[in-house]
């Protein structure tokens, strides 16, 4: 029989990111955590949580937190339907943050209008997003991936279109005679974190060398207007920059070589009236708006 009183401890303990704050999303004590933990991996018979600042779940906590996830979101689509209380369900979701400043609000307006469930936006880098679903912290990602994931159904947003962009004033000190391997090796670039690989995908591209100097800035709204500021370079979403390309606020510093990066939406395979309007908000927007 599960234990679900020791599973919302577990999944709140990974999700707070310590016993106390555990306790009090839990509206219980602290040691009264640690004992549903206790007696939850009694049960399982091996550690589910590693004990480090935050705490991490372990293989094991992570399946047994999707699966506490995944029957949350079936019961409330069960109360949903039945109409026995007015509560809405929460839907996590885990983003590239260039999406999230872009499509994604167009996508999620029909869910929140009205609305039919609370968002949960987690944001991280389109390569990593794919984590958050695997572990059990969300019920769909936006990922780089289309690698099939159990549990889960995958489809083929579109592409996210990347350009070099950075400030006349830049391309005026830095590149005065254009994109040359000097010229790179010296100027400042801007990358979104140490996680982001997109800059060194378009060197790699255009047969530049990957080592350059860089500013990091994880922010999608910051990361252009540092651009604009002319403080560095760097790539960003051809959509999010369509104005200043038209206007000469930004240029584009090798037009013709964009970097495509196919984007996919992954959620768990649980058939709720939220979660079909989830997946048709997301899939439907971004096949319309993404090349």
């Amino acid at each position: 029989m599960w234990d679900y009183r020791g599973l919302a401890a577990l999944a709140a303990i990974v999700e707070e990111g310590s016993f106390d704050r555990a306790a009090a999303a839990l509206a219980i004590s602290q040691p009264a955590v640690s004992h549903r933990l206790r007696a939850l991996e009694e049960w399982a018979g091996e550690l589910l949580v590693i004990r480090s600042q935050p705490p991490q779940a372990t293989p094991r906590g992570q399946r047994l937190i999707a699966h506490f996830r995944q029957v949350q979101l079936l019961e409330s689509g069960i109360e949903q339907e039945s109409q026995v209380h007015t509560s809405l369900p929460q839907l996590a979701i885990a983003v590239n943050a260039d999406s999230a400043a872009t499509w994604l609000l167009d996508a999620l307006a029909p869910l929140l209008e009205a609305p039919a469930c609370l968002i949960d936006v987690r944001i991280d880098d389109q390569d990593e997003t794919l984590r958050h679903l695997r572990e059990g912290r969300v019920v769909g990602c936006i990922t780089s991936s289309g690698d099939t994931v159990a549990g889960t159904t995958v489809e083929a947003l579109g592409t996210m279109s990347y350009l070099c962009v950075a400030a006349p004033s830049f391309v005026r000190r830095w590149f005065p005679t254009g994109v040359t391997e000097d010229a790179i090796k010296a100027a400042p670039a801007l990358v979104y974190n140490r996680s982001d690989r997109l800059h060194e995908r378009y060197l790699e591209q255009a047969g530049l060398p990957p080592d350059v100097p860089q500013h990091f800035f994880p922010s999608a709204e910051g990361f252009v207007s540092f651009i604009k500021a002319g403080y560095g370079y760097g790539m960003v979403p051809a959509i999010q920059v369509r104005q200043e390309l038209e206007q000469g606020t930004l240029v584009a510093l090798t037009p013709a070589a964009a970097l495509s990066v196919p984007l996919y939406w992954h959620q768990w395979n649980i058939q709720t009236q939220v979660t079909r309007a989830l997946r048709t908000a997301i899939v439907g927007t971004a096949q319309r708006l993404l090349a």
